[in-house]
């Protein structure tokens, strides 16, 4: 007669462990994608009422950290090949009598995709608008360039479009030939001067070529020589005077709807909040009192 065999204790406990731990795994997943999907929808939402409040086509380059793996590693983005693609193809099923609204908010990226997409906004018919509720750098700052008109909330900034080597600017690059002689630079530094010399041209005329529509040909090559050149660092803020000063088209009537849109791209990886306020509630007043408006004070920022 056979013997019933028996799993050790810790061959069980091993089991249960293993049961748990892809139990546990399936959950965070699923909650990833249905945490995922909500935003979404909320920005589709969003864009489809403000297409329809502009009757245009809107485009959101929004570069935020989110955070997309299911450990909760944030992850920092910029503007890319596969950004390029995508705005192109949203471009092209745009009809060429519709408006084409951009809103834009990223520290820049790759300057092919940005040129890309720059070139394609120049070509349009219709009027582009470039809104840019906090900040547009670099790449960024080129895209607008190509709008018809910039819209920025009155703090928000641009930024020049001096060309990178890597993590060294073109124009600094380039101005050791002026501190050293040839033969006391390195071989290897002699061909990136070479190549930043290339690059600070190349941008230089492809920024020309692209304000050539709405400025004259010398104060475009004039301004593109400005922005190209590395006159200023990198992350210089071009705020909405200056903007102004150098000859750009600048509004400041952001519409409420941007800043509902930002509203749904919080800063991911973050424990607990860095800056906090206390939404504004009328006053209540006394007997007999008329109500009295809400002060014009900042909302009470709290670090």
């Amino acid at each position: 007669m056979a013997e019933s065999v028996t799993s050790p204790w810790w061959q069980r406990l091993t089991s249960i462990a293993k049961l748990l731990f892809w139990v546990v795994l399936a959950v965070i997943v699923l909650q990833q994608v249905y945490n995922s999907s909500k935003p979404a929808a909320a920005r589709a939402a969003i864009l489809d009422r403000f297409q329809l409040e502009r009757k245009s086509r809107v485009i959101a380059l929004i570069h935020r950290q989110d955070t997309v793996s299911i450990l909760g590693v944030p992850v920092g983005s910029h503007i890319s090949i596969e950004d390029s693609e995508a705005v192109l193809r949203a471009i092209r099923l745009t009809p060429e009598n519709q408006p084409i609204d951009v809103i834009l908010h990223t520290p820049g990226g790759l300057v092919l995709a940005a040129e890309q997409i720059a070139k394609a906004l120049v070509q349009r018919k219709a009027k582009v608008t470039a809104f840019v509720p906090h900040y547009a750098m670099s790449g960024g700052s080129l895209i607008a360039l190509a709008a018809d008109e910039i819209v920025m909330d009155p703090n928000a900034v641009l930024g020049p479009v001096d060309p990178q080597i890597g993590d060294l600017p073109a124009g600094s690059i380039v101005k050791l030939l002026e501190l050293k002689k040839p033969a006391a630079i390195s071989d290897e530094m002699l061909i990136l001067v070479d190549i930043a010399a290339k690059a600070r041209l190349q941008v230089a005329v492809f920024v020309a070529e692209v304000l050539a529509k709405h400025l004259p040909r010398d104060k475009a090559a004039a301004l593109a020589t400005a922005l190209t050149e590395g006159r200023w660092t990198h992350d210089f803020p071009i705020t909405v005077e200056l903007a102004r000063q150098i000859g750009l088209a600048v509004s400041t009537n952001m519409p409420r709807t941007v800043y509902d849109l930002m509203d749904l791209y919080p800063q991911g990886g973050k424990g607990r909040p860095s800056v906090l306020y206390v939404p504004l509630r009328p006053m209540m007043p006394n007997r007999g009192e008329t109500p009295r408006a809400p002060s014009s004070a900042p909302e009470v920022p709290t670090r």
